[in-house]
């Protein structure tokens, strides 16, 4: 091989090394680029990750959000934002307000035990009832539980006094009402599962969509402000009034739990 050919191939070796260099070091740059792009990202995504944190824990709850929010009022209400819930024959005389929360545990016993009673005095004339439903357990536990159920009656209030009585009754029933530490009633196909153990609501489309919207969520939450509110001294559930007292079964303030307890100071009640 000539010295031409010689240098001719060392110069051609040189320029494949140069250009492969030049490869390689672009290459790198690229990676470079990369990495940092995809570093900025990631400190980028985890500040927004951060802010929306911040921004979600400020923001006020979905139901604390709706206490000035417009009130749709069930049929069958009147007063302020429909919180006043009146049942009974027009004749009778005297009404005995209800103070309950829908994952009370002893509103359920004393559904379950003198629910029915209850209902065949409404039914005879024997006086009205005033229903005002709270919402307190929740508060304990930052649960949804009484507010969801709130909404739900008053769906069936929408439909009739007679389907909220009776759906009340149910979720009330040993069957379906949750022990107190179970926020089952935060769940919208519980609550419509209970609901077509009711005639009345039975596959009824319009109490089902007003449960899953949310339709009497924001009615609920200004029941719940009436029972915080209340005038008459009531802080637990359940709780009677008729004559602007409390009835009570004995010295301790505790409720009429039987029925023959119950008739007694109803009766002492209507006659005063």
């Amino acid at each position: 091989m000539s010295k031409r050919n010689s240098a001719a191939a060392k110069n051609a070796a040189r320029e494949r090394l140069r250009v492969e260099r030049e490869k390689q070091a672009k290459r790198a740059k690229v990676r470079r680029q990369v990495i940092v792009a995809s570093s900025v990202v990631a400190v980028l995504a985890a500040a927004g990750g951060i802010g929306y944190a911040v921004v979600q824990a400020n923001k006020p709850s979905y139901w604390n959000g709706l206490k000035d929010a417009k009130v749709v009022t069930p049929a069958n209400t009147t007063g302020t934002k429909g919180t006043t819930v009146v049942i009974g024959k027009a004749s009778a005389k005297k009404t005995l307000k209800i103070y309950e929360d829908p994952r009370c545990p002893v509103c359920a016993q004393f559904e379950q035990t003198v629910g029915s009673t209850v209902k065949k005095d409404i039914d005879d004339g024997k006086f009205k009832i005033e229903y005002i439903g709270g919402t307190f357990i929740d508060d304990k536990d930052n649960g949804q539980g009484s507010k969801n159920a709130l909404s739900a009656l008053g769906a069936a209030l929408n439909v009739s006094p007679e389907a909220f009585l009776e759906y009340k009754t149910a979720l009330y029933s040993t069957k379906w009402h949750p022990d107190e530490t179970t926020d089952t009633f935060k769940d919208d196909s519980y609550l419509i599962k209970v609901a077509n153990t009711v005639p009345a609501l039975k596959n009824n489309a319009k109490f089902d969509d007003a449960v899953k919207k949310g339709t009497y969520d924001a009615w609920a939450m200004a029941m719940s402000n009436l029972f915080n509110t209340n005038k008459d001294g009531v802080t637990g559930t359940p709780s009677f009034v008729m004559n602007g007292k409390m009835l009570t079964a004995d010295s301790s303030g505790n409720p009429p739990m039987t029925v023959d307890a119950f008739n007694t100071v109803v009766d002492a009640a209507l006659k005063a």
